[in-house]
C-alpha cells in the first residue's frame, strides 16, 4: 500500500490495507473530510506484474452513473433543464409508446419504466452505437406507467440521461463531462469511455463473476429450459424475485464478452464504462459534501445540493428487490453498521463506488479491477464506509472537546 492517510483515519488505511492483503487485483481508496484529503491511498496490481500506480485508471461500472447524474444537474443548476418538465421538452422523438408524460424526475428515480435492455437491443454490441440506442429508447414501450413503480435502470440510464445533456447542451455527455465537471475541479481521472492519450494508465479488468459452467451440453440445455420455466412462474405468482427481469435489465446478449472489447474505451455508454481515479471520484463527491463548492470551486448550489439528495422513492426496485431509497440520480447508502440516512451516492458492479455526506462534509471513493461483486457493490465500500464515518465523527467530538475546554 502507498499514499498518505491523516492520523484522525488511520482506522480507515488499516481497513484497506487489510483488504488489499485478501483480495487480488489492485484498487484505490480516496476520503475528503471538510474539502481535505484525508486519505490517498492505493496498492496491489494493475496487472499480473505492474503494480497500481497513483494516477491508475480503473473502469468503474455502474458508478458511472453518478457522474451522469452530476452533469444533469450543472444543467438543472443553471435552469437549463427541469426536473418535473417531460422528457420531451428536450428529447422530442422521446414523446411516443406511452412516454408523453414520462419526467426528467422518473428518469433520474428510474421510475420511467425502461430498465428492459435485453428486449431493445439485439446484441450488447449496440450499446457502442449512441443514435442506434437512443433511438430504440425513444420507440420503446414502457414496462408500466411512468412514476407507478421503479425498477433500476441497469444499462439504460446512461442514454436516457445522457441524450438530455446532450439536447440541451449540445455536447455529447462524456465531453461535458471532461468540460464542465473534470476540468473546473482539477481532475485527471474522471472520464466517460476512456481518451486514447490515457489508456497506457488503465487497470485491465480481472474476471467477470464466476467461470461459466462447463458440462456435457444436453445437461446445460436443461439447466437452461428449468431455469426459464422457474423464471415464468415466478412471473405468474407475481413474485418480486424475478429472474428474467434481472437479466433483462442487466444483460443483453453478448454481455459476456463485451466488456473486454476492443471498441469499449472509444464508446460512450454513460451507465456503465467510466474510467476514474479514486482522486478525482472523490473529489467530484467531495463537491456534493461541501454543498457544491470544492477546492474553493463552485460547481452547483447548495439549493440544487439539497434537492438531489432528498429520498424520492423508499419502495421496493422491481429489479434490485430492495428499496434503493432513490435520490436523483443517487442511491442511498449502506455501511457494515447499517443505513446512512444523510448520505448518497453510486456503487459498481466490480466494487467500486463514490457518495457524500453533506452533514458529515464527508465523501469517499473507491475504484478496482477485481471485476466481480455485485450490481450495488461488495463489503469492502461498506467496511470503508463504516470507518471513514467513525473516524469523521471522532474527529469531529475531540474538536468539540477542544472548544468547550
Amino acid at each position: 500500500m502507498e499514499g498518505h492517510a491523516h492520523p484522525d483515519f488511520e482506522a480507515v488505511a488499516g481497513t484497506f490495507r487489510h483488504q488489499l492483503a485478501r483480495t487480488s487485483g489492485g484498487a484505490a481508496l480516496a476520503v475528503f473530510h471538510e474539502d481535505e484529503l484525508v486519505v490517498d491511498l492505493w496498492g496491489g496490481l494493475r496487472t499480473e506484474e505492474e503494480p497500481w500506480d497513483a494516477d491508475t485508471l480503473a473502469m468503474c461500472f455502474s458508478t458511472t452513473k453518478g457522474i451522469a447524474s452530476t452533469a444533469l444537474h450543472v444543467l438543472a443548476d443553471r435552469g437549463e433543464v427541469r426536473y418535473d418538465a417531460a422528457v420531451s421538452d428536450y428529447w422530442p422523438e422521446f414523446a411516443q409508446a406511452g412516454k408523453e408524460k414520462t419526467t426528467v424526475r422518473h428518469i433520474l428515480t428510474h421510475s420511467a419504466g425502461l430498465h428492459r435492455i435485453r428486449s431493445v437491443i439485439d446484441h450488447a454490441d449496440d450499446m457502442l452505437d449512441w443514435d442506434h440506442m437512443t433511438d430504440a429508447l425513444a420507440r420503446a414501450a414502457p414496462a408500466y406507467e411512468p412514476g407507478t413503480a421503479t425498477g433500476y435502470h441497469a444499462m439504460t440510464y446512461g442514454w436516457l440521461v445522457g441524450e438530455i445533456v446532450r439536447r440541451v447542451s449540445g455536447k455529447p455527455v462524456d465531453v461535458f463531462v471532461a468540460d464542465e465537471i473534470a476540468r473546473p475541479l482539477g481532475l485527471d481521472g474522471l472520464y466517460v469511455g476512456c481518451p486514447e492519450s490515457e489508456r497506457h494508465r488503465v487497470a485491465p479488468l480481472g474476471p467477470i463473476g464466476v467461470p461459466t459452467h462447463v458440462g456435457p451440453r444436453p445437461l446445460r440445455q436443461l439447466e437452461r429450459r428449468l431455469g426459464e420455466v422457474f423464471a415464468r412462474f415466478l412471473s405468474f405468482v407475481r413474485s418480486p424475485v424475478n429472474p428474467r427481469r434481472i437479466v433483462n435489465a442487466l444483460a443483453p446478449r453478448g454481455i459476456e464478452d463485451f466488456f473486454l472489447g476492443s471498441g469499449l474505451m472509444d464508446a460512450s455508454i454513460p451507465a456503465a464504462n467510466g474510467f476514474m481515479t479514486a482522486r478525482s471520484l472523490g473529489r467530484m463527491y467531495a463537491m456534493l459534501a461541501g454543498q457544491g463548492t470544492t477546492g474553493g470551486v463552485q460547481l452547483l448550489s447548495p439549493a440544487t445540493v439539497r434537492q438531489v439528495g432528498r429520498v424520492q422513492v423508499v419502495r421496493i426496485d422491481r429489479v434490485m428487490v430492495l428499496p434503493m431509497m432513490w435520490r436523483l440520480g443517487y442511491h442511498g447508502i449502506m455501511t457494515i453498521r447499517g443505513y446512512v440516512p444523510t448520505a448518497f451516492g453510486h456503487f459498481g458492479f466490480g466494487g467500486s463506488g463514490g457518495w457524500a455526506d453533506p452533514t458529515r462534509r464527508l465523501a469517499i471513493a473507491m475504484v478496482c479491477n477485481r471485476g466481480t461483486g455485485t450490481p450495488v457493490g461488495d463489503l469492502r465500500l461498506l467496511q470503508l464506509g463504516a470507518a471513514a464515518i467513525a473516524c469523521a465523527d471522532g474527529r469531529r467530538t475531540s474538536d468539540d472537546i477542544r472548544e468547550a475546554s
